[in-house]
């Protein structure tokens, strides 16, 4: 369940992403995004894991924000991937992954935080 809510959420920031920065981020159309969304999901349950324990010095040095580094390079990895789906270069990657990390800690990962009273 938490995956599909991750895929489409990608989908929806995809999507806005496309319309706020038309030059710097490569959208074909819906399917594309949605098949971006999808292979993106699964690559972060897969392999992104795999990256944060390997890059663990860093991660811990600079208090997660290595995470959002990661978070990019899944980003290119899916539009290497994906034909129809791409970036200008990593810094515009950089900034979905950002959005991207900000729209999932809203919308997907709200609903594992329990507050105990």
């Amino acid at each position: 369940m938490r995956l599909i809510m991750q895929a489409a959420v990608n989908m929806a920031v995809f999507l806005a992403c496309a319309l706020l920065f038309p030059s710097g981020f490569i959208l074909a159309n819906m399917t594309v995004a949605a098949l971006a969304a999808v292979v993106l999901a699964f690559l972060n349950r897969l392999l992104k894991p795999l990256l944060i324990l390997l890059s663990l010095p860093l991660v811990i040095i600079s208090l997660g924000a290595f995470s959002l580094i990661i978070n990019a390079a899944m980003l290119e990895l899916t539009a290497w991937l994906i034909p129809g789906f791409g970036f200008e270069s990593f810094w515009w990657a950089f900034l979905v992954a950002l959005l991207l990390t900000l729209a999932n800690l809203i919308f997907v990962d709200q609903g594992s935080i329990q507050i105990r009273r």
